[in-house]
């Protein structure tokens, strides 16, 4: 009764040797040593081949086109010629297993034919760069007999990347999911960092499903045998009718009324916001420069991780940058430089010719030369002909204005208010910049709410999590965010909103007194009103989005 697959033929022979030793073992679990018969041959059991790539791979090629090397590496398998008593059936009743986590980019860099098979065979390998273990949930689905049950653990990022949206409705359309057990940020397996969930899928229809989110893995393990503990993990029903091929988003417990509420809330950070990246350079090691030593009113020593030694450049092309961990809520520190090439001017930017920072800035130019292969080679050779000094054209334009800051990795959701240009570098180095339409209060106003308890919560609901408590703050996740927009013909809105500006601009101002602070006594005084006003902000954006105490219970705890 038990089947197996594998690519690799010494997974598919230890296989059959662990099974054939424990047919070997008695009640007591010692080995008989007289055999009364022979043993089973499991061949027609546990054999190789590729799970997800049939015959149908070769089609339309002669033969002789194709070589042996190929066919070994590919090593196509058709599962109904394999197991036909089971497929006389209608196919398996339980598919159990831990597919691959193979980003896609990997594979087409060894098996780009393969890629390309997936994305043509497969439903779930339709979108962007997707992991592997996604084309192996909508097999295993195919496998099933109509009473068929899978069960596997995978990674619980399809839940919310943009290229889990094919498998996703695949699931959700049928209404497959019978259960769930989400690891969060719980490591699973020992020696490796991966986010991982339980998926229980049913081939038959399901009415609703169980959720259920660990917080504390050991407790959870030993729960599976006794009592579960209430501090291990949190379990609900989800209507499947209510889940489709949006983001996967189960919110349980005590806050699932709170987190629908403020879904259904019309107005996101996206109807109202523009979210952009960092810069992109290509080449992080010539145009970033995390240490600097000015000399003079024109130029400073920076330090080149390209180069590896100390490099003398003129002041007026370099921009600050705003590094991870250098930024929190309501305050930031710029703590390097990005050479940026480029005249400003009315909000473009354009790209300075070689005479002109020849002329004007000699010594960056000659650090670019020292740089001209390098800087001429990326992006496969996209820039080499023309300008081959400039940036990643993307989102050059968009930093030199007062905007809101967004860190990418953090603990707390977090927004500085910027209105001295500053940038970021990347994504996962920086974050991302806003800039808001401000008919529905201005982008101080908005800051508040960012940097608030509620929007926090939300977001924890809505975000990916990752090992040490920390959680992305993504465009993708950004973008859902509740805002509440104010209605300036109200006079107690009105109130409101002009107590959460003139808030903001305390709290800025109260952080900035407090980065410059000398002596403990002041730092302890300054560190007590950031305490304080951010309570009242807290209690502001409660009335604005008209929480009840039980639900303002459910954020505070």
């Amino acid at each position: 009764n038990i089947f197996g697959v594998d690519i690799d033929p010494q997974a598919v022979e230890v296989t059959k040797l662990s099974l054939l030793l424990k047919v070997l073992e008695d009640a007591n679990g010692q080995m008989r040593l007289g055999m009364e018969r022979m043993l089973p041959d499991l061949g027609a059991n546990i054999k190789c081949g590729n799970s997800l790539i049939g015959e149908d791979y070769f089609e339309g090629r002669l033969p002789s086109t194709i070589s042996d090397e190929e066919y070994a590496s590919v090593n196509a398998f058709e599962w109904q010629k394999a197991f036909p008593e089971v497929f006389a059936e209608g196919g398996f009743d339980i598919v159990v297993g831990n597919p691959p986590y193979i980003r896609i980019q990997s594979m087409q860099e060894w098996a780009a034919g393969q890629v390309e098979y997936f994305k043509k065979k497969y439903i779930a390998a339709s979108k962007g760069n997707y992991d592997i273990y996604v084309v192996f949930i909508e097999k295993a689905l195919s496998l099933l007999n109509e009473k068929g049950r899978m069960g596997f653990i995978l990674p619980h990022k399809f839940f919310n990347a943009q290229y889990g949206e094919p498998v996703r409705e695949l699931i959700s359309h049928r209404k497959h999911i019978s259960k769930i057990v989400h690891f969060g940020d719980q490591q699973v397996f020992y020696g490796a960092t991966t986010y991982t969930c339980l998926l229980f899928l049913n081939k038959k229809e399901q009415d609703e499903f169980e959720v259920t989110k660990v917080t504390d893995l050991e407790e959870w393990r030993k729960s599976q045998t006794s009592e579960v503990s209430e501090t291990s993990e949190v379990s609900g029903m989800i209507r499947a009718a209510n889940v489709t091929s949006a983001e996967w988003n189960f919110s349980i417990g005590k806050g699932a009324g709170l987190f629908e509420k403020l879904s259904q809330m019309p107005v996101k950070l996206g109807d109202i916001a523009y979210i952009f990246v960092g810069l992109q350079t290509s080449a992080d090691t010539v145009f970033l420069f995390k240490d600097a030593q000015k000399t003079n009113s024109r130029t400073i020593k920076v330090y080149s991780k390209e180069l590896d030694q100390i490099v003398e450049i003129e002041i007026g092309l370099l921009k600050s940058v705003i590094r991870s961990g250098e930024i929190g809520r309501y305050w930031a520190n710029p703590s390097a430089l990005v050479l940026f090439p480029y005249d400003t001017k009315n909000s473009k930017s354009k790209l300075k010719t070689e005479t002109d920072i020849k002329k004007d800035f000699p010594k960056t130019w000659n650090y670019l030369l020292s740089n001209k292969k390098l800087l001429s080679e990326r992006e496969h050779g996209k820039f080499k002909d023309i300008g081959w000094y400039q940036l990643y054209p993307k989102n050059l334009d968009t930093w030199e204005q007062p905007k809101i800051m967004i860190p990418y990795m953090v603990t707390r959701l977090s927004a500085f208010y910027d209105e001295n240009n500053c940038y970021f570098v990347n994504v996962t180095t920086g974050g991302f910049g806003v800039t808001t339409d401000e008919k529905i209060g201005s982008q101080k106003y908005i800051t508040g709410l960012l940097n608030s308890k509620l929007l926090d919560w939300f977001m924890r609901q809505v975000s990916t999590s990752f090992h040490g408590g920390y959680f992305a703050a993504n465009k993708q996740f950004l973008v859902q965010l509740p805002i509440h927009p104010i209605n300036f013909d109200d006079p107690a809105e009105k109130s409101m909103y002009n107590k959460m500006v003139t808030l903001v601009e305390s709290m800025l101002s109260l952080h900035k007194r407090l980065a410059a602070a000398q002596s403990p006594n002041t730092k302890g005084q300054l560190e007590e009103q950031i305490k304080s006003t951010d309570k009242e902000i807290d209690q502001l954006v409660y009335q604005l989005y008209g929480l009840s105490e039980d639900e303002i219970k459910i954020i505070e705890r």
